[in-house]
């Protein structure tokens, strides 16, 4: 898979909408050239399966094959032939701020998404965004076409990083449960008590497909430090000084145990769960879109 987007990661870059919207494109047309053929199939191209005629249904779509040789209606159905609302909830707490390289979880965050986003806007999706801290929640309802489109990624770069997650929230702010939706919740999961965890178990429904993108700096997740180091809690603003080598091994073992209690509890609510480090290759997380898409639709 390419990675000629990695060059358009400059700050002037990602924080514009010109330039956010170019970065999307690039990687979507960059993982899409990749396949050997096209999965976005509509009408009159390339289908998947068979399901019985309904009313309404346009007579073009009707096999007269399968007609002939069962004595039933049958409608060519299209991996993709339906459009859907795809939503996005981003966690934009300040420990989103924590940066490796010249790059930030936030940052990589509003790429993921965008990316995410453009390859919707191109199914003709409706694409909707919520960003979430405890000093404000903001929402763009679901929509398609160009010009929300833009507005979508402009919503993303005038979000602010505040706070941490809210405790207590009612997860009917975040969705409509009888809804038939795709739902993407980024975040880091920097939690106390088992927040976030407990707030993406209630959106999973039985007419959603619900996916976690957790967002670690690779530095993070291997514990690469050497010597005396100070860590701060960007949330609290808390400082605590470790020598690294001694805590390398204890801090491995929780963080371990952390996400796999995590994964096991999200996939036991049939969410689906994926890590992401700052190194990480955006185009990754197509596949699962398309996946997830393909399932709801």
């Amino acid at each position: 898979m390419k990675d000629d987007y990695r060059a358009l990661l400059k700050p002037e870059v990602i924080n514009s909408v010109s330039g956010l919207s170019l970065i999307s494109r690039v990687i979507v047309d960059g993982y899409l050239s990749g396949l050997n053929r096209s999965r976005r199939v509509g009408s009159g191209l390339e289908f998947s399966q068979y399901r019985g005629y309904e009313p309404g249904d346009d007579l073009r779509l009707l096999d007269w094959k399968m007609l002939a040789r069962s004595g039933r209606y049958y409608i060519k159905q299209s991996e993709i032939d339906t459009h859907i609302t795809v939503k996005f909830i981003v966690d934009t707490s300040k420990s989103m701020l924590h940066q490796e390289g010249e790059i930030s979880k936030m940052e990589f965050a509003n790429i993921l998404v965008a990316s995410l986003a453009h390859l919707a806007h191109t199914q003709g999706d409706a694409v909707g965004l919520l960003t979430v801290n405890d000093q404000k929640l903001e929402a763009l309802q679901p929509a398609i076409g160009k010009q929300h489109f833009n507005r979508f990624l402009y919503q993303l770069l005038k979000l602010r990083n505040q706070g941490k997650w809210p405790t207590g929230i009612a997860s009917e702010k975040f969705h409509n449960r009888s809804d038939k939706e795709l739902i993407f919740f980024i975040t880091d999961f920097y939690e106390n008590d088992g927040e976030i965890t407990n707030m993406v178990k209630q959106l999973k429904t039985s007419r959603n497909e619900v996916s976690v993108l957790h967002i670690l700096g690779k530095d993070e997740l291997n514990f690469d430090y050497k010597g005396q180091v100070i860590f701060e809690d960007l949330e609290t603003g808390t400082k605590v000084k470790v020598n690294a080598k001694e805590a390398k091994a204890e801090y491995l073992r929780a963080l371990a145990r952390s996400m796999t209690k995590t994964r096991e509890e999200l996939l036991a609510n049939g969410i689906e769960y994926e890590l992401f480090t700052l190194d990480s290759h955006i185009g990754e997380v197509l596949q699962l879109f398309l996946k997830k898409r393909f399932i709801i639709s």
